[in-house]
């Protein structure tokens, strides 16, 4: 334009102009293929290990191990529901009246006997080296992306409507999210660390008449715990955690076994799972207080956890387990517990947090 070139000037603007619309339309469409791309990605499941046995779902688990003598008593051992109101220990019609279903209210020494569950085994954990650890009970959605596939997100998870905000279902999420793009050095692993949270799930689909009750509810409380390693350390960490758990329970007089999940009862980003079963005298079966992890890198692929090592950075392990979970855990304590007359045993590495009580009396 300067040298009075107007024409070739004016087609040269009109071309600068074009290349910038034209750049414009293609940043927007990188950032869809962008995001479609890891949609596709975050739906591919992780890679199983090779000891896990092959089955279609959880009728084909295997049973590893049991601890402890399952019992059938010679007296009647009633619906959970049935012993706690004994008690004048729950409350589901107030709960309803007040929430819904799924929901209850636990009173008198029902309830102190869930509160003091939740303290043993939060000194149990610390007393094994865990460091205790209150979390967030919300999270954003980068967090909950990163560590669950979008069917177990849809199927569990309440959103805050108008917030960037989740209900946490397990102490799990937050725990493992505390690591979110994070760089640890090798010599500070591993993290181990053991929560407390309340936790909130959908429960979605119908539920067989065992798990009415306090069995699967929208509310709970629950100890977790939770591990980030070196990768070739996460082996030795997930036979450590899920036994954890059995050395609790039996600390409390409670019958377990370990299942090994299967191919086709394992979550998107498992590689291995071990389920804590208790035995139940009501139904002369065990069932499902506890679910040990292994997800190998999957969540700190997705949430940028690192390790920085003499080579360079590198991704961790992550793992997690259910220390122990109340309302559910009552059951499995309470028909374990109950003596003929309607009594409850208080096994004596509780007996402390329930104020030296030896014993629980009915009061119907």
């Amino acid at each position: 334009m300067a040298q009075g070139k107007k024409e070739e000037g004016m087609a040269l603007r009109e071309k600068v102009k074009a290349q910038a619309d034209e750049l414009e339309e293609l940043s927007k469409k990188e950032t869809e293929l962008t995001a479609e791309v890891t949609r596709i990605m975050m739906t591919i499941p992780n890679i199983i290990d090779d000891s896990v046995p092959i089955g279609k779902d959880d009728s084909e688990n295997v049973e590893v191990q049991r601890y402890g003598e399952p019992v059938v008593p010679d007296y009647e051992i009633p619906y959970h529901t049935d012993i706690m109101e004994t008690f004048d220990g729950i409350d589901l019609d107030a709960a309803g009246r007040v929430a819904g279903n799924g929901f209850y209210y636990l009173m008198g020494d029902i309830a102190r006997l869930h509160s003091a569950v939740l303290a043993y085994a939060r000194d149990f954990m610390i007393n094994r080296g865990f460091t205790y650890c209150v979390p967030p009970f919300m999270i954003r959605s980068a967090v909950v992306d990163g560590v669950m596939s979008f069917a177990e997100m849809d199927a569990m998870m309440y959103k805050i409507e108008g917030e960037d905000l989740y209900l946490i279902g397990t102490s799990e999420h937050s725990m493992i999210g505390k690591f979110i793009d994070t760089i640890t050095p090798e010599e500070k692993l591993p993290m181990t660390l053991t929560s407390y949270s309340p936790c909130f799930r959908k429960e979605k689909g119908a539920h067989g008449i065992e798990e009415r009750g306090v069995y699967r509810i929208h509310q709970f409380e629950k100890q977790e715990m939770i591990v980030v390693c070196k990768p070739e350390d996460s082996p030795i960490w997930f036979d450590k955690l899920w036994q954890n758990t059995v050395d609790l329970f039996r600390t409390l007089d409670i019958p377990v076994r370990t299942l090994e999940c299967c191919s086709g009862d394992l979550a998107d980003l498992k590689v291995k799972s071990v389920d804590v079963e208790a035995w139940s005298p009501r139904q002369q079966k065990y069932f499902e207080v506890g679910s040990c992890s292994n997800l190998s890198d999957a969540q700190a692929r997705r949430l940028k956890i690192r390790i920085k090592g003499e080579n360079g950075n590198y991704l961790a392990h992550t793992l997690n387990n259910t220390v122990v979970a109340p309302p559910r855990m009552l059951i499995a304590f309470l028909e374990n517990n109950l003596q003929a007359d309607g009594s409850v045993n208080i096994p004596k590495a509780l007996q402390p947090y329930m104020g030296g009580t030896e014993k629980l009396i009915p009061k119907k």
